[in-house]
């Protein structure tokens, strides 16, 4: 078996969970919906008067989807500033005449909302503990701002962990797109077969990996079958901890 120097994880869902129940709740159209946007509207209220709650809610959903949509042509990412600027759009407003504040104002709630309700997969920290001296670490991450992504793992209490921490925002591309995978590759100095990579996605972390020549382990906690047509992981993981007895095996 290859004997790896590093291991590269995907963030959210491999490391990180969002537990989405967590969120602010509020009414919206007769029923009840958990979103940040609960805890972002006033900031819109107060600069832009005469948006409703429910209007806002509707263009700031759409405005995900829309992103979605264009990422999923081409793996090219879209910044959450420019994400907002879909929102702003469907709401009919010209970001030219918005308050410079208001962007900011959104992207800070919603970045306090997810670190809020950020928790560990179960097994990280031990299976960190372990790695810490043996490998060197890093993140791959598909998010639209990275200040995000560095937040909820300094209040996870592992930032420090990794030497690399890439986000897609930060490069322009998202996974499994190879620009993402060959700037960390650059940030830590490393070639693609000394890699074992992380991540819950077969489209796009197993995908994504294979497609650089580095080795993939996918967790699959739920047992999931492997979608047809990919290429496969070399290894598939139960659980985080599954990963110490794979790089025991291969050490």
């Amino acid at each position: 078996m290859r004997r790896y120097t590093t291991v590269l994880f995907d963030l959210f869902d491999t490391l990180i969970r969002l537990d989405r129940r967590r969120l602010p709740p509020v009414r919206i159209d007769g029923r009840d919906v958990r979103t940040s946007a609960a805890e972002i509207y006033p900031g819109v209220a107060a600069l832009i008067p005469g948006v409703t709650l429910e209007a806002f809610y509707a263009a700031f959903l759409w405005s995900y989807e829309e992103a979605e949509r264009r990422r999923a042509a081409d793996h090219r990412e879209i910044p959450a500033r420019e994400r907002l600027g879909f929102c702003y759009a469907r709401l009919g407003l010209d970001p030219v005449r918005l308050p410079a504040a208001l962007s900011e104002r959104l992207l800070a709630g919603h970045m306090a909302c997810l670190a809020r309700v950020a928790e560990p997969v179960p097994g990280q920290a031990a299976l960190l503990d372990w790695l810490g001296g043996r490998y060197r670490l890093g993140i791959v991450s598909n998010f639209d701002y990275t200040p995000t992504v560095r937040r909820v793992l300094e209040e996870a209490g592992i930032l420090d962990r990794f030497a690399a921490v890439v986000v897609s925002d930060a490069v322009g591309w998202r996974k499994p797109a190879a620009a993402i995978f060959r700037a960390a590759f650059e940030r830590l100095g490393v070639s693609a077969p000394e890699c074992l990579f992380v991540g819950d996605r077969p489209e796009i972390d197993v995908a994504g990996a294979k497609g650089v020549g580095m080795a993939a382990a996918w967790l699959n906690p739920e047992g999931t079958p492997f979608p047809p047509g990919l290429p496969v992981p070399d290894f598939t993981l139960a659980g985080l901890p599954a990963l110490r007895r794979i790089l025991e095996e291969t050490a």
